[in-house]
């Protein structure tokens, strides 16, 4: 169980300063209050078995999220608030997927989306062309519709980022070279 403490400021700044004063402290004690709940928060609270999750207004809108695991060979379903993150709220719902720095910064998440929007501000592992390609992080990554995204090979996508940047194509290990390096330690 999760505790929140809520503080209510007072009203007026002659309140404020009898809260403060030791003869009016015990008085006025009463408008700090704390109250005992469930926490709240973007990264806090996931949806439940019906989509929609305890803490949650109803106005806010939830999402079915189909991910098509290629690495496992698995699909998984499960609903995701559009204020929650994707991987985040899998997570909590037992779903494991693929993930590494949860910060967007790398490709370890990479998807490429099927059908729906996600909006991922955050997405610092992928560039404006690979998102107009239709490929999204899902540690970063919020819902705006329903949607079916299937998983990417990391490699793939790191290549398709920054492979350009540092090779004319995809560089092969060396086993021989390493022997060598190990040696000389």
């Amino acid at each position: 169980m999760d505790i929140s403490l809520t503080f209510t400021p007072p009203t007026s700044l002659s309140r404020h300063r009898r809260l403060l004063s030791p003869a009016g402290s015990s008085r006025h004690l009463a408008a700090a209050r704390c109250r005992r709940g469930k926490t709240s928060g973007e990264l806090q609270t996931a949806a439940g078995p019906n989509g929609r999750s305890g803490s949650h207004a109803a106005s806010v809108p939830v999402h079915k999220v189909t991910v098509h695991d290629r690495q496992r060979g698995v699909v998984h379903e499960f609903s995701v608030p559009e204020d929650q993150y994707i991987l985040h709220t899998a997570e909590s719902q037992n779903v494991s997927l693929p993930f590494a720095c949860r910060h967007g910064c790398c490709t370890s998440c990479a998807v490429r989306i099927k059908s729906g929007q996600i909006r991922q501000p955050e997405a610092l592992g992928i560039s404006a062309e690979l998102k107009s390609k239709g490929y999204a992080l899902l540690c970063v990554g919020f819902p705006s519709s329903d949607i079916e995204v299937e998983t990417q090979d990391e490699d793939e996508v790191y290549w398709l980022q920054f492979g350009r940047y540092f090779a004319r194509g995809p560089i092969e290990r060396d086993d021989y070279a390493l022997e060598l390096a190990m040696g000389d330690e």
